[in-house]
């Protein structure tokens, strides 16, 4: 890649993720030795000063202007930066033409995609030209999916620690979580719904957990939809709403890194309720709530919680591996702030940094295939979110 004059440009820095995101760059880098060079893009000049202002960052904070369906302008745009990261969804509405540019112009990118279909599509257009150009494309570098990602990866190399060889199956399960989701993932689900609508065919990209792993089919998958008493836990155990797209990045990861965790290995995602009769109820009425899981009045692209809201988040996820011999270990993920909005604008913006930092060969990965451990380190030393063995 040739010269650039910055490091990180925030994509959608006027839309409600985004500013978070340019938030956290300017308040926790700022004046920092390690700080990126940042700038702020969107479509408006005018609306991206107002932002700035309103956030607080410097008045010479950088500003540019590029058109999400302007070819030309995102292209120009991204040979100025070594890295993009967009909060500018749906995806598959808005994104066709920045992962296009970036792949051109060998700049890397990372965005909040939960929409499987979409990310097969551009796996199967961009890949190979990707990593000819040197673009590392970066998908579901937030709340999906880098905690099960990575808590997955961090589980497996404990495993291999204590008992010499991978897990061969791994349950994910939500302990406990305070926060809402985004209104772009509300409306991100609603967009793949409508295009399974028009589309049948991806009604079985969803369903199929080695959607994103072209060429390889893995064993039969648990699928995590039929509520179950765990008597290891103790806990009933219901259907997460996020399971789709978070299992198929975890078997992404497996993939591309050359099935470290094996070619049979099982994993599924759930959340616990409690014991008993009341989480039995509670685990029963997961299931119906997945028909329909953001409600009647779902969150729209650009509204959020308050700043208190954001701060008084939180999520704790366990990651059962079992070993050979029947035995377990248990990991745990828990970060601080709301998930969908609070810790997933620090997910993105270190993944952004450890971008920088780190050498990878181009394609289009994930955080767990790209980043590891690097970004592990980061997120614990940034961003409040640990990564535990508990027993």
């Amino acid at each position: 890649m040739a010269e650039t004059s910055f490091d990180i440009i925030v994509y959608g820095a006027t839309g409600y993720t985004g500013r978070l995101v340019a938030e956290y760059l300017d308040r926790h880098y700022a004046g920092r030795d390690d700080a990126p060079k940042w700038a702020m893009a969107g479509r408006s000049l005018e609306k991206l000063a107002a932002v700035r202002d309103e956030i607080g960052a410097p008045a010479d904070t950088p500003l540019v202007v590029a058109n999400a369906d302007d070819a030309a302008d995102l292209e120009a745009m991204c040979a100025r930066t070594r890295v993009v990261l967009t909060t500018v969804g749906p995806y598959q509405l808005y994104g066709d033409a920045l992962v296009a540019a970036c792949v051109k112009t060998g700049t890397d990118y990372a965005d909040l995609c939960g929409e499987p279909a979409w990310m097969a599509d551009k796996i199967a257009e961009h890949h190979d030209a990707a990593k000819a150009s040197g673009a590392r494309i970066c998908f579901s570098s937030g709340f999906d999916s880098i905690p099960f990602d990575l808590g997955v990866m961090m589980a497996q190399n404990a495993a291999r620690q204590r008992w010499g060889v991978s897990a061969k199956r791994i349950r994910g399960r939500v302990r406990a979580m305070a926060g809402t989701f985004s209104g772009g993932t509300a409306a991100s689900l609603g967009a793949t719904m409508k295009a399974a609508a028009k589309s049948p065919s991806i009604i079985n990209v969803l369903r199929n957990p080695f959607a994103l792993t072209p060429g390889f089919d893995g064993p039969s998958q648990p699928s995590g939809m039929i509520p179950a008493y765990e008597k290891d836990l103790d806990k009933w155990a219901a259907p997460f709403v996020m399971a789709p797209i978070n299992t198929k990045n975890v078997h992404r990861t497996n993939f591309l890194l050359g099935h470290p965790y094996g070619t049979d290995f099982q994993y599924d995602e759930m959340m616990l309720t409690s014991p008993g009769e009341a989480g039995k109820k509670m685990a029963e009425a997961a299931v119906e709530m997945m028909k329909n899981p953001f409600g009647a009045k779902p969150p729209k692209p650009g509204e959020g919680p308050t700043k208190e809201e954001r701060e008084n988040g939180f999520y704790d996820v366990l990651f059962v591996a079992e070993g050979p011999g029947g035995e377990t270990l248990h990991l745990a993920v828990k970060g601080k702030y709301d998930p969908g909005y609070g810790s997933t604008s620090r997910m993105l913006s270190e993944t952004g940094i450890a971008l920088l930092s780190t050498d990878a060969e181009g394609g289009v990965g994930t955080p767990g295939s790209f980043l590891g451990e690097a970004l592990v380190d980061r997120l614990q030393e940034h961003a409040e979110i640990s990564f535990i063995v508990e027993k």
